[in-house]
């Protein structure tokens, strides 16, 4: 039996996995074309419940996407309740795609799930000959990194109280009058 690009290009299953990856803001921008040659690169593999896909500490070799199910971020030192809990179409371990220092945290399945799996050595080659498409993800990559800070920011700045806030302003304003 002959393999074709067609049948493979045309094959629903495909396409549903070409719109989940349209949809993951980490693709944000890339054309049809793009999506295509990132999903070729992507292996699949399923999971069952209670599976780990990785602990904490292990060093990351690949970002995971969720195609179906439902997966758990934990940290050994929050044993009750994880740090997020993810859908299809959500993705997590994307500072593998930049090194391969330890992770963060674990990731878990809580029930059947199947995940496309981009491993560091595949995008590599991916984006070594497509400028445009590296382009595209590396910037989309920095500005979820860009949002991690800032929550993590918001996360440990105390918010000033409300009186202080309007005393500044105040004062500010009184500053800045001309004076007579």
């Amino acid at each position: 039996m002959n393999w074709h690009w067609r049948d493979w290009a045309t094959d629903p299953e495909q396409l549903r996995r070409l719109k989940l990856l349209a949809g993951v803001p980490l693709f944000a921008g890339l054309s049809r074309r793009q999506l295509g040659k990132l999903l070729v690169k992507l292996f699949e593999k399923r999971y069952v419940p209670e599976e780990t896909i990785f602990r904490e500490g292990d060093p990351g070799k690949a970002l995971f996407i969720v195609y179906e199910g439902r997966i758990s971020i934990t940290r050994t030192t929050d044993t009750d309740r994880p740090l997020a809990v993810l859908g299809p179409g959500a993705y997590f371990g994307e500072l593998a795609l930049i090194d391969d220092q330890p992770r963060f945290a674990g990731a878990r399945a809580d029930e059947e799930t199947t995940l496309l799996i981009l491993y560091k050595s595949h995008f590599d080659d991916l984006i070594e000959g497509h400028k445009a498409l590296a382009v595209h993800i590396m910037a989309n990559l920095l500005k979820t990194l860009a949002s991690y800070v800032r929550a993590e920011q918001s996360r440990r700045e105390p918010r000033a109280p409300k009186s202080t806030v309007a005393l500044a302003e105040t004062s500010q304003t009184a500053a800045e009058r001309p004076r007579r």
